[in-house]
């Protein structure tokens, strides 16, 4: 972990903190208690876990910071709600939290209000601390992380439903776009990527560092639906010269025919969303496909995935909040408009370190480091991403066979 920014005081933060922490609370209130503990997949966690796991950081990681003699909660919480932070102890497994009947939802709740009350003690003490004040700020920004990884795990959840219920009513028409494919073109040299130094960033975001870019192009919006449609009737699951090696493997060995979460019922492309299921609409970006499918597609269009670094040096110069764009992708008819806050979206580049990047000391440095391997970075943010999350610099990242998340491409090419 290393924010740009450590000196935040923490009566700032104080504020901040009742924000996230309620907008985590109002993302688990439309569901039923089944809903937020049935698990249907490995990678998918409840939502009561993401919940406790939240609350577990703060309660772990900074409370006793503050308190010597702190004393948690429940004795079995932090091997319940533990990730992956070795150094902290012993965790359930992952693929087996859907299994966890408790803690109850009420129990959770719980859990978090009196973590809740123990912050409020700190924040009202103000201890004039950096190293604490940095803690909660990372504490704050990985509660952002799992609010939109609570709304894709309760996708796939209530994807596995016969009924297919909907999360959420969909209000409002997407809006319209040109069908005209334009590029933003980037005459290359050398361009500084990473952290510019001002505001939160994590440790993968540094450090900034210098990288040469050849002429290049990048497309000015999203592959839409209309277009994949195009590449699935041209055959381009059925293709295996389009595809990496790994890829169609995985292809093969999943059954892919299309992005995840469509089917054909009578000829049509359905598509389900947390508004539940309906026509695939061509305009939309396409949705929930894998780097396989993305560099598949790129290969069949004639074009490539960019790496990150032409990602970000386009991506800089653009708005990195677009504001509240709801719970499914739209099309955008302004150029790179959807650039940010749409999708994420899979660039050629495998997730690795910036030259110069050190694992800071002790727990907290697991955070990323130890995640840089067999995984691809995304750029952008997404439509379930929180409001003020974003910005050109951000390193999302996920295997290359992934489809769960709301994972979309832009295509690139060479000058």
């Amino acid at each position: 972990m290393a924010p740009a920014d450590p000196e935040v005081p923490l009566s700032t933060l104080a504020g901040r903190y009742e924000e996230v922490r309620r907008r985590t609370e109002d993302l688990a209130a439309p569901l039923s208690p089944e809903d937020q503990t049935v698990q249907s997949m490995p990678d998918v966690s409840p939502t009561k876990w993401h919940r406790g796991h939240t609350t577990w950081f703060f309660e772990t990681f900074v409370l006793p910071l503050h308190d010597d003699g702190y004393q948690p909660y429940h004795p079995a919480y932090g091997y319940l709600f533990n990730s992956y932070y070795e150094a902290v102890g012993a965790r359930h497994a992952r693929d087996r939290r859907g299994l966890i009947s408790r803690p109850s939802v009420g129990e959770v709740a719980d859990y978090r209000e009196h973590v809740d009350k123990m912050m409020g003690e700190l924040f009202a003490a103000e201890p004039r601390d950096d190293a604490l004040a940095a803690l909660v700020e990372l504490g704050l920004h990985h509660e952002q992380q799992h609010q939109e990884l609570a709304l894709m795990d309760i996708k796939h959840v209530l994807s596995c439903n016969p009924l297919l219920p909907a999360y959420q009513d969909e209000g409002g028409l997407p809006a319209a776009v040109s069908n005209r494919l334009g590029w933003a073109e980037h005459e290359g040299g050398e361009v500084e990527t990473g952290h510019p130094g001002a505001g939160f960033g994590f440790d993968n975001e540094f450090p900034r560092h210098r990288h040469l870019l050849t002429p290049f192009a990048l497309a000015d919006r999203l592959v839409t639906c209309g277009e994949w449609l195009e590449f699935i009737d041209d055959g381009g699951y059925e293709r295996a010269e389009l595809w990496l090696s790994d890829g169609w493997a995985a292809l093969r060995q999943g059954g892919w025919e299309a992005p995840l979460y469509w089917r054909r019922d009578d000829g049509e492309w359905r598509v389900f969303t947390l508004y539940g299921e309906r026509p695939v609409r061509p305009s939309e970006p396409v949705c929930h496909v894998s780097y396989y499918e993305a560099d598949a597609y790129a290969h069949w269009s004639g074009a490539r995935l960019p790496t990150e670094h032409e990602w970000e040096a386009i991506g800089s110069a653009a708005d990195p909040d677009p504001g509240a764009l709801g719970l499914h992708p739209v099309a955008n008819d302004a150029s790179m408009g959807d650039l940010f806050g749409a999708l994420w979206q899979w660039t050629s580049s495998a997730y690795g370190p910036y030259p110069g990047f050190r694992v800071a000391p002790g727990a907290v440095g697991e955070y990323n480091g130890k995640f840089m391997v067999n995984q691809q970075v995304l750029r952008g943010g997404a439509c379930v991403t929180p409001e003020g999350h974003t910005r050109a610099s951000y390193r999302n990242f996920f295997p290359a066979h992934s489809r769960w998340a709301f994972s979309g491409l832009r295509l690139a090419r060479d000058l």
